[in-house]
């Protein structure tokens, strides 16, 4: 359920969730719903209304992984994410398809199955940009919680605490957000590095 769905424009749509004001900017949410309609196209995507947006233009500190509902115009969850412990401190400046990199990988996700591992209740993800991201599944990248994802680490560290390249989330939210994004939403992790956006057919075709 993308904007071309709506009556409106993006930039409608945009402002109708209050997006601005929750700290991302409108080329993310424009860009996230461009990969959205041509997952969408492509029939990878089973629940539509549901798009999970992780705004890597913005610092660990930040709140800025967002759960959007498109048909009730609603932000569901807005919340810290870690990125991977190679790809940066405060931002993110480096990334990785590559196994044992502990670094994160931008681009469109498809999510997958959950399961029960190390870091407890997990969603796999799929990427689905060649080159990119493809490797997720692989290097087992996936979505869950982690005990380091807490205003405590800022508070003591300047930074979020980060991942092995996986995006985690608060221990608290994980099952919630894992629930709602579960099997065949797109999950879009937005970068400013400047390979990503050059390279992303899904950016630029």
């Amino acid at each position: 359920m993308s904007a071309n769905k709506f009556t409106g424009t993006t930039a409608v749509l945009f402002s109708e969730l209050h997006l601005n004001e929750a700290g991302m900017a409108q080329t993310v949410f424009t860009s996230a719903l461009r990969g959205l309609e041509k997952l969408e196209s492509t029939g990878v995507v089973t629940k539509d209304s549901i798009i999970t947006i992780i705004d890597f233009s913005q610092p660990s500190d930040k709140k800025r992984l967002y759960v959007i509902d498109l048909a009730s115009k609603q932000i569901l969850f807005n919340t810290l994410v870690a990125h991977g412990r190679n790809s940066g401190k405060l931002w993110t400046s480096s990334f990785s398809n590559s196994t044992s990199s502990l670094k994160s990988s931008p681009g469109f996700y498809v999510t997958g199955e959950t399961y029960m591992g190390d870091n407890g209740y997990s969603l796999r993800l799929d990427g689905q940009e060649k080159n990119i991201n493809d490797n997720a599944r692989a290097r087992s990248i996936v979505l869950h919680g982690a005990p380091y994802v807490d205003s405590s680490s800022i508070s003591a560290l300047g930074f979020l605490g980060r991942s092995w390249g996986c995006p985690a989330v608060p221990l608290s939210l994980h099952t919630d957000i894992i629930n709602t994004i579960k099997d065949g939403t797109c999950l879009f992790i937005y970068s400013l590095d400047k390979s990503y956006q050059q390279r992303s057919t899904f950016l630029n075709s």
